[in-house]
Order: structure tokens, then C-alpha cells, then sequence
């Protein structure tokens, strides 16, 4: 089944602003009157990076739900959900200080880019202009190079929609940084709704031909981060088929079924069932790192993924528009000093990043394969909303 080889969309004029639903702020908002509503925005210094300050945002919508997130890298550093007690887990990993993220990120709930994922060599061309980045990851490149879009400061803007709270921010890279081509303007915007769900919306442009693909890389353990293990998670993957990558986790340019293989997640199963299958080499310590196609048409909103906790009973759902999920088991944690004094380790949480397909610049043409190129008058468009449930 092909897909769909762009998720560009032409650029439209900007839809008309939401009505501000509620207003409680810690700080002045235009337009925003009368008394406390359900939700709130509050926001508190939390440092400085690059000699400029960062702040940690906390969002709290009608239901008692609460994200935390901060313009450095527009990390999510924590989300109380609640359980089927009605209790309020933290289910991110995340580090205490904006401090902590520059000293080791390991991209904990960030917003991956410009090019999220691998690609080869750290080399691509557009129009036949070769283009070199760093080698980050060994030998290729990794989630926008040594300084990408998780190591820098983004602006952050507040507001209450009939949604819920939600914050929108906004970063230029310039032409060049990182060695990719082009000054982009990135905005990534994240929404707490009052259906208990957090949504990620990410768009960018740019002024030359140049790569974007933007991801969410949140840690999720059901459980409660610093809980142990997600192995006994139950998951389940809407995807026939995967990339299969090389020693270096390079896509080599297949596509294949899952059925068969330990990628197979079409049926609900826990991470820890087949997992012995992929085990640890000299050079990787095993588990799942592996990029599926989502099943139906690319640009349309449709379930991608389900992780559930048996313990907590919470349920996430992940829809989004991207043609591609990498399911990531946190096979590099090693005991990474965590939040509340916490620790995390091998397989202590995973991620579901929804994404173009890993190293895509290098297919370009390739049947089947997502185009990566955002060209000038084009709007990259990226919508991903993770759904939480308890029973």
C-alpha cells in the first residue's frame, strides 16, 4: 500500500484567534477578563542557558491535569495523569533543573529537529547542493546534530482556549546552523485539553529548500516515572509493515511486513514478550529502536499506537498525521540521575515518535517513501495527540 510522499500543505492565511476561555494567570494577559475559570497557565523562572532565561511553564486544565514544560528545547518535564484511582502519576522522565538537561538531555520530552531521527553520514543533497552535518551518532547524524532544536531556547507565548491552557513556541534557525540550508521558522504548540489529552502541534518554513522533520520525544512509564521497567506495558502498534534498518540503524530502504517478526504489534502485547529476540551486540545494547508505517493515508489524524499500564490502569492513545512511529524501548538508559531523586535505567521508559521515516532525504524518489523536503511557500505540518484514559 503506498502513502502519500509529502505532509507539506500550501501556505493558508492564519485562521482566526480563539476566544480566551479562562483566566487564570499568574501574569497579565490582553483581552482576558473577569474571575478564575477551570484551568490555568502559571510560569516561574527556572534559569539560564546561553545567557538567556528559561522558564518552566505549568499547565492545568479543567479535570486536574498538569504539564509542565519549558522554552529550552520545549521539553515536557512532567505530566500528572490520573490513575484508576484517580490519582495523579507523573509518567515523564525528565531531569530537576534546566541545568541538569544541558548537562546530559538525552532528548527526555523535546522537540527533535530540524531532522529528528538518523540520517546517513550526516550527508544529503537537494536539487544536486550537497549539504554535510555533523556525525553525531557515531557515524551518521542524529535528531538535528551536536546543537539541535532540544539545546536552544525557544519563545514561549500562553494562552487559554476552549480547549484547555496551551503555549506556543516559536525558535528562527538561521541558515546554516547545523549545517542545514535555509532560515526556518519552527513553532511547535502544545495544548492541555479538557479531554485529558495532550496535544503537539509543530509547523515550519523556510526562505531555501532545505530538511525538516520535527518529532515528540517524551519517555513514557505508565507506571510512574522512576517506577522500574516498562517491559509488562501492554502495546499495541497500527502498522503492517516496517523499515528495516543496518548495523548502524540506517534505514536500508525496504519496506517489509511485521508479521512474523518480534515488530509485530498489531495485536496488543506486553514490550517484554518477544523481546529477548532482539538482544544486545558489542555495539547495541538490544531491544526495539525501529521505525513502522502507520497504516492508512498519511495527513490524516488516525491511531498509531496504544500503551496501557495493568498496574495503573492508564491508557494512551497516540493518533497523528506522520506516515512513520519509532518505538523506542530506552535501551541507553544507564542509570541517568532523574527527577525527585529518582534513577533511571535500561528500559525504565519508552518512546512512541511519530515522524517521516528515518534518513528519507536519502530516498528521495523511492516508492513509498515520505518527501522531507519543505521548500519556500510550503508549511511543514505535524499534529500529534496523546490521549490518556484509567479503568
Amino acid at each position: 500500500m503506498n502513502h502519500p510522499l509529502t505532509t507539506f500543505a500550501p501556505i493558508a492565511p492564519m485562521a482566526a484567534s480563539l476566544t480566551l476561555a479562562a483566566c487564570m494567570f499568574a501574569f497579565a494577559v490582553p483581552g482576558c477578563t473577569g474571575g478564575p475559570a477551570p484551568g490555568s497557565i502559571t510560569s516561574q523562572d527556572w534559569g539560564t542557558v546561553d545567557g538567556k532565561p528559561v522558564h518552566l511553564w505549568t499547565l492545568k486544565n479543567a479535570t486536574g491535569m498538569v504539564a509542565d514544560v519549558t522554552d529550552y528545547g520545549t521539553i515536557v518535564v512532567a505530566l500528572k495523569v490520573p490513575d484508576r484511582q484517580g490519582k495523579f502519576i507523573d509518567v515523564v522522565l525528565g531531569r530537576p533543573s534546566a541545568a541538569d538537561y544541558v548537562a546530559r538531555t538525552q532528548y527526555f520530552g523535546c522537540t527533535a529537529g530540524r531532522c529528528a531521527n538518523r540520517i546517513a553520514a550526516g550527508k544529503f543533497s537537494i536539487d544536486g547542493n550537497p549539504y554535510v552535518l555533523a556525525t553525531n551518532n557515531g557515524v551518521n547524524h542524529l535528531h538535528g546534530g551536536t546543537k539541535g532544536f532540544d539545546k536552544v531556547v525557544w519563545s514561549g507565548s500562553p494562552a487559554m482556549t476552549p480547549d484547555g491552557p496551551s503555549i506556543t513556541f516559536t525558535y528562527r534557525s538561521a541558515d546554516g546552523e547545523e549545517g542545514y540550508p535555509g532560515n526556518v521558522d519552527a513553532t511547535v504548540i502544545y495544548t492541555l485539553t479538557n479531554a485529558n489529552e495532550l496535544r503537539v502541534r509543530m509547523s515550519a518554513t523556510t526562505d531555501k529548500p532545505t530538511v525538516v522533520n520535527l518529532a515528540h520525544h517524551t519517555y513514557w512509564n505508565l507506571n510512574g516515572q522512576g517506577s522500574g521497567s516498562v517491559l509488562d506495558h501492554e502495546l499495541m502498534i497500527n502498522a503492517d509493515r516496517y523499515t528495516p534498518v543496518d548495523a548502524t540503524l540506517i534505514t536500508t530502504g525496504d519496506i517489509k511486513p511485521v508479521a512474523g517478526t518480534p515488530l509485530d504489534f498489531r495485536t496488543a502485547k506486553t514490550v517484554r514478550k518477544d523481546f529477548a529476540e532482539l538482544p544486545a551486540t558489542k555495539d547495541d545494547p538490544g531491544g526495539y529502536d525501529h521505525n513502522f508505517v502507520v497504516n492508512g493515508a498519511a495527513g490524516t489524524l488516525r491511531t498509531c499506537a496504544v500503551l496501557h499500564s495493568p498496574k495503573t490502569g492508564i491508557t494512551m492513545t497516540v493518533a497523528s498525521d506522520q506516515p512513520g512511529i519509532q518505538f523506542y524501548s530506552g535501551n541507553f538508559l544507564d542509570g541517568i540521575p532523574g527527577k525527585d531523586g529518582t534513577t533511571y535505567g535500561k528500559n525504565d521508559a519508552l518512546c512512541l515518535e511519530t515522524q517521516a521515516f528515518p534518513d528519507s532525504i536519502n530516498k528521495q524518489g523511492k516508492q513509498g517513501w515520505p518527501d522531507v523536503v519543505l521548500r519556500p511557500g510550503q508549511v511543514y505540518q505535524h499534529t500529534m495527540v496523546h490521549s490518556f484514559t484509567a479503568k
